[in-house]
């Protein structure tokens, strides 16, 4: 049986972000990226035993997560094709989108879908670059 879909869609409704870093030994074997969408760890719900980049990767100026003309898809775990997350990405007006998700919500439901407002998309990018020296 096929989980419903959450409705992260609705007009006037945006997603949060934040980034954060598991800092690398000893606490993890390498430093890697969390990304938090609406308080859930989106890695790990999509792929539990995906590791995400590290953020100088992922926060680099043009970086992956980085908003451009063109959408594309985007990679946000390490290199390791067994355990990778991948979404579309992109930008139209003032939302980012990242589409083609597949992960589920707090209650279950399946996000093939999440729009963030660029201004703070943005920033968090900007807040968690500085954070992490990317």
């Amino acid at each position: 049986m096929r989980a419903a879909t959450a409705d992260r869609t609705t007009p006037g409704t945006a997603s949060t972000l934040l980034l954060g870093a598991c800092p690398g030994p000893p606490a993890c074997t390498a430093l890697h990226s969390y990304l938090f969408v609406d308080g859930l760890d989106l890695i790990t719900r999509t792929n539990a035993t995906a590791l995400g980049a590290p953020p100088a990767e992922l926060l680099r100026p043009g970086g992956p997560l980085h908003p451009a003309d063109r959408p594309r898809t985007v990679r946000v775990t390490v290199a390791d094709a067994a355990a990778e997350v991948r979404f579309q990405l992109r930008l139209r007006s003032r939302t980012v989108t990242w589409s083609d998700l597949a992960y589920p919500d707090a209650d279950g439901h399946l996000v093939e879908e999440v729009r963030f407002d660029l201004p703070r998309y943005l920033a968090e990018l900007e807040h968690a670059a500085l954070r992490f020296g990317a």
